[in-house]
């Protein structure tokens, strides 16, 4: 995974339409589901993140923020975007899996967006996570986890994922995965087609992880197993957003 991340740090905001417009989307949104679920947070921490999406959101919207991620690259982003929005965040290398020797405990709220926990490639693996994060978080405190809906996602080999043409510093950019199904566990190659619009030289990059597909329904229970209460489920689009209680 770390290779992968580190890869695609520099590529990552590629990803979306527009990146700057979906950390502002996911702030709000997940700024009133936090208000609504846990209306005494004020501090967060993001065991998976990338380079800021979603701690640089709710920092922006007034929220505390800590932040960590196993891609040094990918933090090193995460810091260079958060002070070009000058934006205050504690941002650190860490395995999600270590989360709690690292962090420590208390924290309002604990975060794992953007499909990270499906790196997690078995059950055990994703209850040890599980466990770290509740042990992060304060008693009557709050977990969000976000996930593709794989209840949605076509099997199979060779699947194409898209995900269009971006025009940036005089490059074109042309992104899209291809997917690769053995039962509930598949190999992603994400591919970053760059052509020079000046030279009209073309690179491509391809990188390369493994993901287990596996359902909202199930991840709810493990949440439930772990100890977490009052575990629900809210969807948009093609993502499963999973929120869970620690006991008070």
């Amino acid at each position: 995974m770390q290779d992968f991340y580190d890869q695609l740090a520099p590529h990552y905001h590629l990803l979306f339409d527009n990146w700057n417009a979906g950390i502002e989307r996911q702030g709000r949104n997940l700024t009133a589901i936090i208000r609504g679920k846990w209306p005494q947070t004020s501090t967060v921490l993001d065991l998976t993140c990338g380079i800021g999406t979603q701690a640089i959101a709710l920092a922006a919207n007034g929220y505390r923020a800590t932040a960590s991620d196993l891609s040094p690259k990918a933090i090193e982003r995460a810091k260079l975007e958060a002070q070009a929005r000058e934006l205050d965040i504690a941002f650190s290398v860490c395995d999600m899996l270590q989360a709690h020797a690292h962090h420590g405990g208390g924290f309002d709220l604990v975060i794992s967006c953007d499909n990270a926990l499906p790196h997690l490639l078995n059950d055990d693996l994703i209850r040890a996570a599980l466990k770290q994060m509740l042990g992060c978080a304060r008693p009557g405190g709050g977990c969000i986890v976000t996930i593709r809906d794989y209840d949605k996602e076509q099997r199979g080999k060779n699947i194409l994922k898209p995900y269009g043409v971006h025009v940036e510093g005089g490059k074109r950019y042309v992104i899209f995965q291809v997917w690769d199904f053995e039962d509930d566990i598949y190999d992603l190659t994400l591919y970053v087609v760059t052509e020079d619009l000046v030279t009209n030289e073309v690179a491509t990059e391809a990188m390369h992880s493994r993901y287990y597909a596996i359902s909202a329904t199930k991840l709810m229970r493990l949440m439930e197993e772990v100890g977490f209460e009052r575990v629900s489920k809210t969807d948009s689009n093609y993502v499963s957003i999973l929120l869970g209680t620690v006991p008070a």
